[in-house]
């Protein structure tokens, strides 16, 4: 082991005497370490002014980080419980309090639904009061006699029945049966005799033809 120590290059890591005072390999000049000890200040020295204030100036900062801490505390606290209740607790000068009404997303209104075009009536062509299948204006009835009378309404493809009226609503002189199975079709009971002549009708669609029955004594 060598007596004298050795140091190390700073600028290539070589490693030489600490008697030279430059490296042999690359010419650095060593930096000697200095022995001294640094002095120590007066707020490090217990008893001193500068000590006291030192110190009362620590407990100061840590009041004061306690205080910023519990400030960040709350804050956090009241932001979450906004949050949570859906108001705003803080209000700023001049403004309500109220809360502000929610506004209703607007829906899309529905498509009005057409209003369908109403199926105009057919067009009667013919329309016939026929007695023996025979078209008449007029005949004529015994008191007691029965007569049936038919409709012939064309075109065939209308399939609605005829309305039967007369000028003899109270059936004062002669009665009209209307068929149960053919609309179409009545029966005409005389009931008394009648010195004038008296109307029946037959209507469909708009369309209506009459029929007159002269009376003739028993």
């Amino acid at each position: 082991m060598s007596l004298i120590p050795e140091v190390k290059c700073r600028r290539c890591g070589e490693r030489f005497s600490s008697l030279r005072s430059r490296c042999p390999n690359c010419g650095t000049r060593r930096v000697s370490q200095s022995s001294r000890t640094p002095s120590a200040t007066p707020s490090t020295v217990n008893g001193t002014a500068s000590y006291e204030r030192a110190g009362s100036n620590t407990r100061w900062q840590m009041i004061f980080g306690l205080i910023l801490v519990v400030a960040v505390i709350l804050a956090v606290i009241v932001m979450v419980s906004t949050s949570l209740n859906g108001t705003d607790v803080s209000v700023r000068p001049g403004k309500s309090s109220a809360p502000v009404p929610t506004v209703e997303p607007e829906m899309p209104s529905a498509e009005p639904v057409p209003t369908p075009t109403p199926t105009p009536p057919p067009t009667v062509e013919v329309l016939q009061i026929r007695y023996n299948d025979d078209e008449r204006e007029e005949f004529t009835m015994s008191p007691g006699e029965i007569v049936p009378i038919n409709a012939y309404v064309s075109p065939l493809t209308i399939t609605d029945k005829v309305k039967w009226s007369s000028d003899d609503p109270d059936e004062e002189y002669f009665t009209i049966t209307v068929d149960p199975d053919d609309g179409n079709k009545i029966n005409i009971e005389c009931l008394k005799y009648s010195q004038q002549g008296i109307n029946f009708y037959a209507e469909i669609f708009g369309k209506k033809v009459a029929c007159m029955i002269h009376f003739r004594q028993a």
